[in-house]
């Protein structure tokens, strides 16, 4: 099962999967490494992903884009206003206060929460990596901004749920771009190399500033603010909604669909400023009222315009310097302290903004890494290291909480004790836990909330209510309740237990001297305690020790995120809607197909088909194809699949043999061709044997007789088919087919092949005579003759001759230097000849 990261964006969406050669990013079906983030509806199916968007100015208020900032947002916040000004559909609110649409799909007015929507779009996602993989996906990683609070990243999950996706964490964007750039670095392991990323996306900017080492990266600060390439583009349009306004009389903010297209235009020509400074036209064919309009735009005036946008981006980069932890000996992080600053993000490529990065950071900014790709490769990488499946190095990466959390507990108590815990400051690192100790006996709730300065207008994270029921009748001033909680590694706070300690005092009892208390202590790890070794006739009484006792209680959560029953349901309503996605998909394929088939045979009738057909048969099958036409735009307009394949079958079945007599007859050619040549080179084989040919020389001569046979009957035949080709109209059926031509060759070539291609037979070996080993003992030696066998009772024969082996000794060697050239000349006990082991082959 591979592993996959999302970055999910307000305007598009990109898809990497971790596999065994690196990280790759994943295509869509219109070979798009790019998938807008769109959700469209309409009267029998949903249009995800390029498909949407394509159909946006057809479907312009039941086309969902733009709603990364709505989902786990209530309808009264006021950043969802803001909002719902750009946007063309209708917002409304749900039963639950979040945010919704309101669209028309299957026929009826719909409602559709923001996590649905996102819950869609994730379906889509996953439908993509599946068809470019071959196999199921679950496991993910999804990318969410640094700036989402706690409702937003549960209804991420929520969503995630719904789509079908298994995630295993998600990811700050900010931390997917810093383990990008840094997996695969070779970094320092003494001290911690800073570098500063500034991601300007579609919606918001972000900025941080990592220090990366040996294996590992710590996010030390980060920054963010809501400006991003969509404010950007919305200066250019409001410019020239006043322009024609003024020039043309034409009110463009009430028409949504003309503004929808002017947004596009005045994104291409933000795209073109940042590599062309001088003055460049916008021009717009048929944009209202049936007028064609024109402006023109320099970069020196967009500049001018975006001045507020400007200033944002370098009070938010100068931020991220200033917040940054000191690092060495306490002394404040600066500017020259960075050793590089990366650029990522759509918007990163205009010329203002290197400006300002540069102004800021002192340095020219780099981009190493992909720019747009970035998130969705640092998400797979972290998916491929949580995940059991892969094996990766050691990397250690330590992400940050970027907004101060505080609890509450109600009811508050008596006493000097506060009722308000700072559990985690701004930039603590997560995921991390707490323990509170509470002291009390009585059911409270823990309130978790952002603190004041976070700028969110609904600081709530989520009410936990803790049901303390005491086991002991008697308190005591040490009972406590101690609560854990926890920010774990999706950035969503939680209670994760609440456990009450309570002590008492036992009461004294007697026991032998040297007996020992053997009873198991409580559940509290305390340590158990024993009496010293005494006389055993001796009794004594001991102090009474105090008891703790822990016991679990429940806790109750009140937070954003839906109850599982509630869950199900979603989920079960996104596998009804996909099941009807593909139902009406095949439909409409098989619709196309009957109408792509009457119209491709009517040309070929009268083209390349013309003289394949009988008179009769033209007319009956042009007569069939103008009803089917007919019937398409009419009783056929709306039917299921299976009226498209009935009728699509019986079309095939009048125009399939006029199409195959055109197919015969153009294969037909190239096959005789073959089967000409093979005739031929088989008879050049038979010649050459009959020739008396070398090559053909081990042949049998009944071998090649009965070839010869044959092969004057495959003549005969192969005349005979070509006789009655010939003679056939093309009209007519043929009465060989290409088939049966290449079956009967195919054939008599195996056949042929068999004979002439045999193998020469292997020459038998001669064995060479064997010659005696010098050192072999003369009973060893088998004689050619009949020699008696030399025994102690028969000694051999006397004879002045030396053996070969010994030399007369040179003049002035010494004995032992006789005796060493003895040996080098003597071959060495083991040795064999050469042709006593060879085995004869007949």
């Amino acid at each position: 099962m591979s592993v996959i990261g999302i970055d999910f964006g307000n305007e598009n969406c990109f898809i990497a999967v971790a596999r065994a050669g690196g990280i790759e990013t994943i295509a869509n079906e219109y070979s798009q490494r790019v998938t807008p983030s769109y959700v469209a509806f309409g009267e029998r199916q949903r249009d995800l992903g390029v498909s949407a968007k394509n159909k946006q100015n057809m479907n312009l208020k039941s086309t969902i884009y733009g709603f990364k900032r709505l989902v786990g947002r209530k309808f009264r916040d006021p950043a969802v206003e803001q909002e719902r000004m750009l946007l063309p559909y209708q917002l409304i609110e749900m039963s639950d206060g979040e945010v919704g649409v309101k669209v028309r799909y299957c026929g009826q007015d719909q409602e559709f929460s923001s996590r649905q929507i996102t819950g869609m779009l994730f379906t889509k996602l996953k439908i993509i990596a599946e068809e470019n993989l071959k196999i199921k996906v679950a496991d993910c990683v999804i990318s969410v901004p640094l700036c989402a609070n706690d409702a937003e990243r549960r209804a991420i999950l929520d969503a995630a749920r719904i789509g079908g996706l298994n995630c295993l964490k998600l990811m700050n964007e900010t931390a997917a771009v810093a383990l990008s750039y840094g997996f695969y670095k070779n970094l320092p392991e003494d001290k911690l190399k800073l570098i500063a990323f500034v991601d300007m996306g579609h919606s918001a900017l972000q900025v941080s500033i990592v220090g990366f080492g040996k294996d590992k990266l710590k996010m030390l600060s980060c920054e963010t603010e809501i400006v991003g390439g969509r404010d950007f583009d919305k200066v250019l349009v409001d410019y020239f909604c006043e322009n024609f306004k003024t020039n043309y009389k034409l009110d463009v903010q009430a028409n949504k669909r003309a503004l929808i297209r002017l947004y596009t235009e005045c994104e291409k020509l933000k795209k073109q400023m940042s590599s062309i400074s001088v003055e460049l036209p916008l021009n717009i064919e048929c944009f209202m009222e049936d007028k064609d309009v024109a402006g023109k735009m320099k970069r020196e005036t967009f500049e001018e315009l975006a001045a507020h946008l400007l200033t944002k981006v370098e009070v938010t980069l100068q931020k991220a310097i200033t917040n940054c932890p000191p690092q060495t000996e306490g002394k404040p992080v600066t500017a020259q302290d960075l050793e590089g600053v990366e650029i990522v993000g759509g918007s990163s490529r205009v010329p203002a903004i290197k400006a300002i990065i540069k102004k800021v950071f002192g340095r020219e900014p780099s981009t190493t890494i992909n720019a747009d790709e970035a998130v969705a490769r640092g998400c797979a990488l972290q998916c491929a290291m949580l995940s059991p499946t892969f094996k990766v190095k050691d990397f250690s990466l330590t992400d940050l909480q970027p907004y101060p959390i505080m609890v509450r507990i109600t009811p508050q108590t008596n006493g000097n004790k506060p009722n308000e815990y700072d559990v985690f400051p701004r930039f603590h690192q997560v995921p991390f836990s707490r323990v509170l100790s509470i002291y009390r006996r009585d059911p409270f709730q823990v309130e978790a909330c952002y603190r004041n300065e976070t700028p969110f207008a609904d600081k709530s994270i989520g009410v936990y209510t803790v049901n303390v029921k005491p086991t002991n009748a008697e308190a005591s001033e040490d009972d406590k309740v101690k609560v854990k909680v926890r920010v774990n590694l999706h950035g969503i706070f939680g209670v994760v237990s609440a456990t009450l300690i309570e002590k008492s005092d036992e009461p004294p009892k007697e026991m032998e001297a040297g007996e020992t208390d053997q009873r198991q202590s409580e559940p509290s790890g305390a340590e158990m305690e024993t009496d010293q070794v005494k006389d055993p006739k001796e009794k004594e009484t001991t102090v009474a020790k105090r008891k703790t006792k822990q016991t679990e209680m429940s806790v109750v959560l009140e937070s954003a995120s839906k109850d599982q029953g509630e869950l199900v349901n979603l989920c079960n309503a996104e596998i009804k809607m996909l099941t009807a996605d593909r139902t009406e998909q095949q439909r409409q394929d098989a619709k196309n197909a009957v109408e792509e088939y009457v119209y491709d045979m009517r040309d070929k009738l009268a083209g390349s088909l013309a003289s394949y057909s009988a008179p009769d048969e033209k007319e009956r099958l042009s007569t069939e194809l103008r009803q089917t036409e007919d019937w398409l735009y009419g009783d056929g307009e709306d039917l299921d699949k299976k009226a498209y394949t009935e009728r699509l079958d019986r079309l095939y079945a009048l125009g399939q043999p006029i199409s195959e007599r055109w197919q015969e007859a153009e294969q037909r050619p190239r096959v005789l061709e073959e089967i000409g040549a093979l005739l031929n080179r088989i008879r050049k084989g038979v010649a050459a044997y009959r020739a008396g040919d070398a090559q053909y020389a081990h042949l049998l001569a009944d071998d090649i007789n009965c070839l010869e046979t044959v092969l004057a009957r495959k003549q005969a035949w192969f005349d005979e088919a070509v006789g009655k080709l010939n003679n056939t109209p093309k009209h007519c059926a043929p009465p060989v087919f290409v088939a049966q031509l290449r079956e009967e060759s195919a054939a008599f070539e195996r056949m042929a092949n068999h004979i002439l291609n045999k193998p020469k037979p292997t020459p038998p070996v001669v064995e060479q005579p064997k010659e005696p080993r010098p050192d072999s003992p003369p009973d060893a030696k088998k004689q050619d003759k009949d020699e008696p066998m030399n025994t102690d009772d028969h000694p051999p024969p006397a004879t002045d001759e030396k053996p070969e082996h010994l030399e007369k000794p040179v003049d002035g060697a010494s004995k032992d230097d006789r005796k060493a050239t003895d040996k080098a000349k003597r071959p060495p006990p083991n040795s064999h000849n050469g042709n006593e082991n060879k085995m004869e082959v007949e």
